[in-house]
């Protein structure tokens, strides 16, 4: 019994394949005998009759097909390029600095009974024009990393004599950084600090 389901099954093969055989012997030979003008469109038919390598009946359309994604490959290539030298013309040409002191004096500044923006009138660098001395506020022109130092000296000329002092860096109203000193044994003191704080374009440091 297995036998003959086995030769069955060979046999069931063997048909099929017959009749692909017999199919495809038949669209050669109405291939061959057609007349006239080939009603292939696009595809290059050509190509697959004579069995050249490398081709197919499709190959016009996918030649053509990445052709037009050369052209657009080329074309967002060419934006970002522009894109690019865009974001250089924002950013690339800001350069933020500024360096301040007070004059010299005889006399103390202060005291204050509230919070008082020191107005340093000697500005030896003001790049990017973000520092306002009129204001004492510094704004940022762009956004990113600054950092930001500043030191405090003060001299009494007698020691022993009290001398104190409280300086803030301030963001928005919310105190970043103090220094502050009340000494009665020396004459003269000093104190310095170094930030870095991250600003938003138009935000005051």
């Amino acid at each position: 019994m297995r036998a003959t389901v086995c030769s069955l099954f060979v046999l069931g093969l063997l048909w099929d394949s017959v009749r692909a055989q017999d199919t495809i012997s038949s669209l050669r030979a109405a291939a061959a005998a057609w007349e006239g003008e080939l009603p292939c469109e696009k595809w290059d038919c050509e190509c697959a009759f004579k069995h050249q390598r490398g081709c197919c009946c499709a190959n016009s359309e996918l030649q053509e097909a990445e052709d037009q994604i050369f052209v657009r490959m080329m074309d967002i290539s060419m934006r970002m390029s522009q894109l690019g030298e865009r974001v250089l013309e924002v950013i690339g040409g800001i350069r933020v600095a500024f360096t301040a002191s007070m004059s010299p004096r005889t006399n103390c500044f202060g005291p204050f009974i509230r919070n008082t923006p020191i107005r340093y009138d000697v500005i030896t660098l003001n790049q990017g024009r973000g520092y306002n001395p009129a204001l004492g506020i510094f704004t940022a022109p762009c956004s990113g990393l600054y950092s930001f130092s500043f030191s405090v000296y003060c001299k009494v000329g007698v020691a022993g004599k009290r001398m104190n002092y409280k300086v803030q860096l301030m963001r928005n109203r919310e105190v970043v950084a103090s220094m502050w000193e009340d000494n009665k044994e020396d004459s003269e003191d000093s104190s310095s600090q170094t930030v870095l704080l991250s600003l938003q374009q138009g935000g005051p440091g």
